[in-house]
């Protein structure tokens, strides 16, 4: 299983948020190409960068940090936040990020996934953020009546590399992943599942591998915290 370390992104610093809410933001580095090195040092064989503002205003904000990343690390990267265009997709990709996160548009506009999956393979995932199974939309911010796990399957098809799920109550309140959720989600698809929201310990990650079927898990705040030691958690799930 991946460990993908997490860089949110807000006003160009490395920010953590309690459940998505943008006024709950914890100010972690205010340099996050440095914050990107830092992980890689440790190990990390991926990074998972979200854009926040460009989540909700639709189209990039923090690019210039995301593009001070791309250059400064040599793990591949996937962003999420504020792309819903084939020119914004393009874009990122040909400035060497190695996966784009489509999220809104998978609920708003899945043909231009399909796609985007098609002219970029293996570069586009598909990101399902849910409260209560439900999928949340425009970062988080408008609820919808879409169920998570319809909404995957219904990509089976369509050649996404990855779904990020996310449950929107676990993220950044480090009280565990909802296991349970993931797992039945990764069960009911052939894609391979990214868990995210709520890791907070080793044990966390230990169990969440423990399922046989979630190919990553995302962590943030824990990793800021030291809650988390990046370099053993590492060595601990690759052994």
């Amino acid at each position: 299983m991946i460990l993908y370390p997490a860089i949110d992104l807000k006003d160009g610093n490395a920010v953590r948020l309690v459940h998505g809410e943008m006024g709950s933001a914890t100010v972690f580095n205010d340099d996050p190409a440095a914050q990107a090195r830092a992980f890689v040092e440790a190990g990390c064989e991926w990074l998972h960068l979200v854009d926040l503002n460009g989540a909700f205003a639709g189209e990039p904000v923090n690019a210039a940090p995301v593009e001070a990343i791309l250059a400064a690390c040599p793990v591949p990267a996937q962003l999420g936040g504020g792309i819903r265009d084939i020119a914004t997709i393009e874009r990122w990709i040909d400035k060497g990020l190695a996966r784009v996160i489509l999220g809104t548009v998978a609920v708003e506009n899945p043909a231009l996934v399909r796609e985007a999956a098609r002219a970029f393979p293996g570069h586009v995932a598909v990101g399902i953020d849910a409260r209560a199974g439900k999928v949340a939309t425009k970062g988080w911010a408008e609820e919808t009546n879409v169920d998570a796990t319809d909404l995957a399957k219904s990509f089976e098809d369509a050649g996404v590399s990855a779904i990020i799920y996310t449950d929107i109550l676990r993220d950044g309140a480090m009280k565990g992943p909802n296991i349970e959720a993931t797992e039945a989600l990764a069960r009911s698809v052939s894609i391979p599942v990214i868990a995210s929201g709520g890791v907070s310990s080793l044990a966390d990650l230990i169990a969440l591998r423990d399922t046989g079927v979630i190919s990553g898990a995302i962590s943030g705040r824990a990793l800021y915290d030291g809650a988390i030691d990046l370099a053993a958690a590492l060595k601990a799930l690759k052994g």
